[in-house]
């Protein structure tokens, strides 16, 4: 059974959070608080497998509380759930010690696929979280692709679109090698260390729609 400590400061929404998390299978709400400083006090009683968690809380920030739960445990799986979708405090939370994190005007089902990537020790986002943190990364979006050579920017959206390098170099008529040669240029010039960062980039440029589903995080 996986355990989960809910933190919000809202009771009502506490409830819904509840409700919704015990219809899967294997989950059990086995606590919830109120502000960072609870959340504290029963991660250390209760020791869950995952706390959700949200950044606006009365007193010390959910920032903060992620902050203290990790020094505690530094294993702590910790997803936020906010209303806050700027890349500035996304990437705090995540410094803090966040491994997911998911915005409330998120379908229900992007919250719980979260969830279970992150008890899968992935580090995830919703999508409109991760576009936005693509778009403050190449803030100027479009104009970042300007060092790419039209055929890059075919590559780029074809990978970021979910092709393999299989299917870029069949659909092109180019050879794998070639394809995999043009991955790692096109990385390299636009600075991105992993796949998942030229799919945020992709997003933030405008060149792919952002995924339905949560992007996993960068990292």
């Amino acid at each position: 059974m996986t355990s989960i400590l809910l933190v919000d400061d809202h009771p009502v929404v506490r409830e819904g959070y509840r409700r919704l998390l015990e219809r899967q299978p294997g989950f059990a709400v086995v606590a919830e608080a109120g502000s960072a400083r609870e959340a504290y006090i029963l991660y250390k009683a209760k020791a869950p497998d995952l706390v959700i968690l949200d950044l606006s809380l009365p007193g010390p920030s959910g920032i903060e509380a992620i902050r203290h739960i990790r020094q505690w445990d530094g294993s702590a799986r910790i997803l936020v759930f906010s209303m806050r979708t700027g890349a500035a405090v996304a990437r705090q939370a995540f410094a803090a010690g966040a491994r997911g994190y998911v915005s409330k005007a998120s379908a229900p089902r992007e919250l719980l696929a979260a969830a279970a990537g992150v008890l899968r020790g992935e580090r995830t986002m919703s999508a409109d979280i991760a576009s936005a943190i693509a778009q403050d990364e190449v803030a100027g979006g479009r104009a970042s692709l300007d060092a790419l050579s039209p055929r890059e920017v075919e590559i780029l959206g074809m990978t970021a679109s979910g092709a393999t390098a299989q299917v870029v170099a069949e659909a092109l008529c180019l050879s794998l090698k070639t394809v995999q040669n043009n991955l790692s240029l096109i990385r390299a010039k636009l600075g991105a260390r992993t796949d998942a960062h030229l799919v945020w980039i992709a997003v933030g440029a405008g060149l792919v729609a952002a995924p339905s589903g949560p992007l996993p995080a960068e990292g």
